[in-house]
């Protein structure tokens, strides 16, 4: 099973802003479940049972095509592994983790710093060009993240301290945006292909922080409400999305592709007012028009 052999690859994975945005939307949709899993299931128990459903999908799915690129695979299975640790396993186990110890505004500011540390790598790995358009495009959507975090209110963004969190947060997007500037320099094996065997090393690398909670006394199986979002979110945030990601960066490159990555505080946000009941107010607005117009101006040149 390959990306040629779906039906909707011609209109779909040739769209990288289409892409992008679909992967923001799942991704968006994923904050907003993280928030209904607490006392449903344990961090590291959703880290690594959603690894293993995709992984054992996937699995099953592309075993024979894994077979057939074994010769390529083998070579590259340190690279995949570590590719695995720095966007799946890692990412995710921090997160969770910063989510416990900081607040969400601080977590939504830090997130939103991601896209300069995907363009500052692809600068330093690749020396990619930067034109001011992409420049101004980035700091307009960290504007936009800012005002969404802030929740318009700048005394509550001078106010901002920082904890341990805090520094874990910025840690996990160091290691996604490290992930997001090395997919383009990855293994030469089809798209289903290389994921399911990155899927295989993050369900792995996830059983020590298993382990760990296990040991700790903190390890909560989920309830049956916790199983059923976990399917969500190994379906769209850790599948269909991850896979669409990595389509994006293929056709246009980690730092353009990395700008949409701020859309997905916009789709938490829009997310929490329909299904959480959070109310719609002035600051979404702003920040709705701040990161899509930044976008649209890191889109008016190609730079990859």
């Amino acid at each position: 099973m390959a990306f040629k052999t779906l039906p909707f690859r011609r209109s779909l994975l040739s769209n990288a802003v289409l892409l992008l945005i679909l992967t923001a939307v799942m991704w968006g949709g994923n904050t907003v479940v993280s928030k209904l899993v607490v006392g449903e299931v344990s961090p590291m128990a959703v880290v690594a049972l959603r690894w293993f459903m995709v992984s054992g999908v996937l699995t099953i799915l592309t075993a024979a095509e894994i077979r057939k690129a074994w010769q390529t695979v083998r070579p590259n299975l340190l690279k995949i592994t570590l590719m695995a640790i720095f966007g799946f396993t890692a990412f995710n186990t921090l997160f969770y983790v910063a989510a416990h110890e900081t607040t969400a505004i601080n977590l939504g500011i830090i997130q939103g710093s991601m896209p300069v540390f995907v363009l500052i790598g692809s600068v330093l790995a690749y020396r990619s060009e930067v034109h001011w358009f992409q420049v101004i495009g980035i700091l307009l959507t960290l504007a936009g993240v800012t005002a969404v975090a802030a929740q318009g209110n700048l005394q509550t963004l001078l106010a901002l301290s920082i904890n341990p969190g805090d520094g874990l947060m910025l840690i996990a997007c160091l290691s996604y945006a490290g992930y997001t500037v090395f997919l383009r320099k990855r293994p030469p094996l089809s798209g289903l292909v290389f994921f399911t065997v990155m899927s295989i090393a993050a369900a792995v690398t996830a059983l020590p922080g298993l382990l760990f909670e296990a040991v700790n006394g903190t390890l909560q199986w989920p309830t049956l409400n916790g199983w059923l979002l976990i399917f969500y979110i190994a379906l769209f945030p850790s599948c269909l999305a991850q896979i669409f990601f990595m389509r994006g960066v293929e056709i246009i490159g980690p730092a353009r592709a990395g700008v949409f990555i701020n859309l997905v505080p916009i789709f938490a946000a829009v997310f929490a007012i329909v299904i959480l009941g959070e109310p719609f107010q002035m600051h979404h607005a702003l920040a709705l028009v701040l990161v899509l117009g930044g976008i649209w101006l890191s889109e008016r040149k190609k730079t990859n």
